[in-house]
Formats: C-alpha cells, structure tokens, sequence
C-alpha cells in the first residue's frame, strides 16, 4: 500500500482509487484523531466542489464520521477556502473537503482541517494513515446516544460572502469585470461577491454538470477568459480553479498575470500600508526567476520553501508572516484567512487596482517574467520517485544543470497528487528550453516505464 496523503489531502480516480469504502475509514480515522480529547460531542463540517462523485463520496465520509461518535454537518458546494474559514465561525472541532482542485471530473479528494482552518501536519496525516493501515484498532464504534448526527446547512456559504466582501470593503462600480469560474465551486460564491460590491460582470463557466469542472476553463485554461476580456473591454479577468482557493488573472491587453506577478502586486501595496509583515513574502522553488530580481530591486524579503501551499503556510506561521503563495495562483493573506483563498485574492488585487487607478498591465510589470517551461513525464505513482535513484537519470539532470548553470535553472520533481515527474527549465531561450524539458521528459518516462 502506497502512501494515501500527498502534498493536498487524499487523491485518486473517484470509485476506483478513491473509494466509498477508503472515504469511509478517513472519516472515521479523521473523526478519532482530530476530535480527541474533547469534552463535548464533537461536530465536523464536510464540503464539495461539483464533481458528481462528491456527494458519494461526502456521504460515505460522513457515515464514518458519525460511527465514530462526531456530528457531520454537510455544507453542499463551497469552495475549500470557505470550509477553512467556517471551521473557525461554526467552532467546528475540524472541516473535510471533497475535492481534487484543479484536477479532470474523474478525480477527486479528501482533504482535511482542523478547528482553527489549517491544513494538517505531515505528522498527523501520517498518524492518520498508520492507524487506517492497522484495521481501525483504536476508533471507538460507539452504540446508541453516541453515534454522530448528519446534519445540513446550505446557506453557510452566505456567511463565508459576508466574510469576504467585509475583509475588502472596496467599490467596485463602474468596473468591467469578467471572471471564469472553472464550473466549479467558485459557481455562486464568486459572482454574488462581486455583485454585491457593485462590479460590472461578465460571468463564464458558472453552469456545472458534475462532469464539466476545469474542462478548458478556470485557471489551467486561460484561453477563453482571455477572449472574453478583449471582446468586452474589461479592465480585467479573474480566473478560479476547481474548488476555488486559486487565482489567475488576465490584464485588459489580454495577458496571462500569474501567481508571482499577483503576490508582488499586493505585497508592495501591503508593504505601503504598513500590512506586510517583516517586509517578507514568501514563496516555493517553482515562482520565476523575476519575481526573485523584482524582490532585490524592490528590497522585498523572499523566503523560499518546497513546493505546496501547506508548506508556504507553515513557514509563514513559524516565522510570522502575513503574505505567501505559489506561482500557480495559490495565494495565502493569513491575516484574514488560513489557507489559499482565490476570492479573497481576487478582492486584494481589485482593491489594489482601484487604489491606484493604475491599469493591471502597468502593475504586473514590476515583474519581468523569464520564459519557463514545464513538462510533465508521465510516471506511475510506485515508480515516481525513482528518478532520483537513476543513475543515468541524475547524469542526463547534472548534465542539463551544469549547461544552465549562470543563466537559468532546473528543476525536477514528483507530483504531490498525481503520477507525474515534473521537468521544469527556466532561461532566456524558450524553444531551447522546451527542447530540452521535452527530452529529458521522454528519457525519465523510457527509463522508468
């Protein structure tokens, strides 16, 4: 049995990796160990994006709660940000996420939080795996009064809308917006946000069907929101990923703003208003050479960690930070929310914009962005990390670092939740290195077939 937790929760193809049966036991280890040594009977909230294997899966995951003696509160669809946020206002003892972001619909995924909205320790998920790996030992099966309760409440998404629009109290009237809601759990939440503060909008992909989330839409698939703000003069495009805590943006001249380009916009803003704490945004081993250059021209602070949002959390509560996130759009204001939040980036972004009566083409250029290309090597998820055991592998990777050395970089790594190794070259050359990321690529995926 390989490891179940990847950097994001639980992931598999739903009914046949990720199975009723598996979601049942994560209910009941989640249950045993996030509620422990309460005093009161404990109560977990449960929410999905729009895959149609999410209220299989929820309601699987929730009968394992309440056999385990807690109370599920089932939120229906609602972005992972909020679940994070409501575990804090309900004074829930911990909040599930049925989703696999921005993953295809077959997918799906369980990730877990705890009470105050934070995403597990590597230490607790590995705690939770032994005991599911020893039969469920020590779960207590209560009888009678003690088993849990399944309850509903649909309209909590209304509070986390209230939380959102009061965090950004910005006026958004007379603004051309156009968002992209992936067809997935950003559907509703988004749109009423926005509408509320006054924007003009111009809503895409809102209309799920359980089997139409993040396809070529949302964040992953930029083309059609890129259209869509030129063929509408809008002042921007705001795009979301399947369960919403990412944010991609397009300026008016239809050009992609990605993650760096959003975190040094809103960290100098925050920087200005004495909010970014020790001068410091921190940020993974994947955001481009020239949101590193703008920092040291900017005198900003970067801290680097590993790649994944739930490490860039990490470092930023140890160390004390307010500002984080990834080049991909997972953007963390941890004065106002726990984990990655596409809304509320989206409202920090606006409110920036609006300040500044600057256009978005003129704020994202304090970031040069270095060509960067990205191959996958398709790799089974026994054999991924295998690569760094190749010795052929390591020789072809030295001898790719050794030629990019002092005018770009490489980087090479397994996915956290799908069965890939990523290439990853930056430099100046973009057909060299697509080129070379593609070669490499293909030798990893001939050498571990």
């Amino acid at each position: 049995m390989s490891r179940l937790f990847g950097t994001d929760g639980v992931r598999g193809v739903a009914n046949k990796e990720l199975t009723v049966e598996l979601a049942t036991k994560l209910g009941q280890v989640g249950a045993h160990v996030l509620t422990e040594n309460k005093h009161h009977k404990p109560k977990i909230i449960v929410g999905c994006d729009t895959r149609k294997s999410g209220d299989m899966l929820a309601m699987a995951l929730m009968a394992g709660i309440c056999s385990a003696g807690a109370d599920a509160v089932y939120l229906g669809v609602i972005p992972t940000p909020a679940v994070a946020y409501l575990a804090r206002q309900m004074k829930a003892d911990a909040g599930v996420v049925i989703s696999a972001s921005h993953n295809p619909s077959e997918f799906n995924g369980i990730k877990f939080f705890n009470g105050d909205g934070f995403k597990l320790s590597d230490e607790m998920e590995d705690r939770m795996e032994e005991i599911i790996r020893n039969d469920l030992e020590e779960v207590a099966r209560p009888t009678g009064y003690g088993v849990g309760e399944l309850t509903y409440d649909f309209e909590a998404k209304e509070k986390y809308i209230n939380f959102i629009t009061g965090s950004v109290p910005i006026d958004l009237s007379g603004m051309k917006i156009v968002i992209d809601c992936a067809n997935g759990a950003a559907f509703y939440t988004s749109p009423k946000a926005l509408e509320r503060l006054g924007a003009d909008l111009v809503v895409l992909h809102n209309e799920p069907d359980g089997t139409n989330i993040n396809k070529d839409c949302g964040s992953t698939h930029l083309s059609s929101l890129k259209k869509a703000v030129l063929a509408n003069n809008a002042q921007v495009g705001l795009a979301f990923d399947g369960d919403a805590d990412r944010l991609l943006a397009v300026d008016e001249k239809g050009n992609v703003v990605d993650g760096d380009q959003l975190m040094a916009i809103c960290g100098l803003y925050m920087r200005e208003k004495g909010q970014l704490k020790k001068d410091t945004i921190v940020a993974t081993v994947m955001s481009n050479l020239g949101f590193y250059i703008m920092a040291d021209k900017q005198n900003l602070n970067i801290e680097q960690t590993v790649v994944g949002d739930r490490y860039v959390l990490e470092c930023m509560r140890e160390k004390g930070y307010s500002l984080g996130g990834e080049q991909s759009g997972h953007i963390i204001f941890l004065d106002e929310n726990t984990t990655g939040d596409g809304l509320l980036s989206a409202m920090h972004l606006l409110d920036v914009m609006v300040n500044k009566k600057k256009p978005l083409s003129e704020l994202a250029s304090v970031v040069k962005v270095l060509p960067q290309v990205l191959v996958n090597a398709k790799v089974s998820n026994k054999k991924k990390n295998k690569y760094m055991e190749d010795e052929e592998i390591q020789k072809a990777i030295a001898e790719l670092e050794e030629r990019f050395d002092g005018k770009g970089r490489v980087l090479i790594r397994p996915s956290g939740t799908e069965p890939l190794v990523r290439v990853m070259i930056e430099g100046q050359d973009k057909e060299e290195l697509e080129k070379e990321a593609n070669k490499l690529a293909d030798f990893i995926m001939e050498r571990l077939s």
